[in-house]
């Protein structure tokens, strides 16, 4: 793998730690933008990007950069990193500026990275995650006892290869519990070549008449998968002493890319 990408694909930036307690690993200040990149690349060329990786401390902030395989695992469709390369990974056409930076305090880095599909690559979405780990490890007092941690952010990226779509169908509307709360769901595939997320507003009316907006949790549904996605209240509506009195009735469209799904559901538990 080549030490030095950008343009259209999905940045998650999500807080990993090295201690099993899941403490905060306190003295990593480091945050990364923008939030969310999702990148288009051809065949045979190479896309650039810039990350901005930003020290909001009053020190300069170490950092290690390197490249994992990531997907999600059920039952709670959990994001897994992984070192070793997956099978079709794409990791070895990222190419990253270098291993280790330092950040002055109160200061951003702009970091860049490529990446270099081959020439015969055909249509596909690419997945892979840029690690920045800090080196500098913070103790953590727990039950008495002081534990090194380190802090570790995992930049998520997508990356569309040729004309690659998602195709989303809805299914199964239902009612679940979520920490004591009944919450309409449904579950969603997607027979394409491209992750899709949905977006837009529905119409809901419950068993009181009363008419409230819900929108689909802002969630990826990768190539090949099914995921179950939450409807919830917008606005004031959605706080949790608002619930819903079944049965729902639910109307709208939801769109995802260029493409629309008008739907017309009905939740009872």
């Amino acid at each position: 793998m080549r030490t030095w990408f950008p343009t259209l694909a999905v940045l998650l930036a999500t807080l990993a730690l090295c201690s099993p307690w899941g403490a905060a690993a306190q003295g990593f200040s480091a945050y990364v933008a923008p939030a969310r990149l999702e990148i288009k690349a051809t065949p045979g060329e190479t896309t650039r990007q810039v990350l901005e990786i930003h020290q909001a401390s009053q020190l300069p902030g170490r950092f290690r950069l390197y490249t994992n395989d990531w997907d999600f695992k059920k039952p709670n469709d959990a994001l897994v990193f992984s070192d070793a390369l997956a099978p079709d990974s794409c990791r070895p056409w990222v190419a990253l500026e270098r291993r280790e930076i330092t950040v002055q305090a109160n200061s951003r880095y702009r970091f860049r990275f490529e990446i270099s599909p081959p020439a015969d690559t055909p249509p596909r979405e690419c997945r892979f995650a840029i690690m920045v780990e800090g080196l500098e490890a913070a103790t953590v007092d727990q039950g008495g006892f002081r534990f090194p941690v380190a802090g570790r952010l995992g930049v998520i990226v997508y990356v569309a290869v040729g004309g690659v779509e998602a195709r989303l169908a809805v299914a199964n509307p239902r009612v679940v519990e979520e920490k004591g709360e009944k919450l309409p769901v449904i579950d969603v595939s997607n027979t394409g070549t491209a992750h899709g997320r949905l977006e837009g507003f529905l119409t809901g009316v419950d068993a009181s008449g009363k008419e409230f907006e819900l929108a689909a949790d802002d969630a990826p549904i990768l190539p090949d998968r099914t995921r179950t996605i939450t409807l919830r209240k917008t606005g004031d509506g959605g706080s949790k002493g608002a619930a819903i009195l079944y049965p729902l009735t639910v109307k709208g469209t939801l769109e995802w890319g260029k493409q629309r799904e008008s739907l017309e559901l009905r939740f009872q538990p």
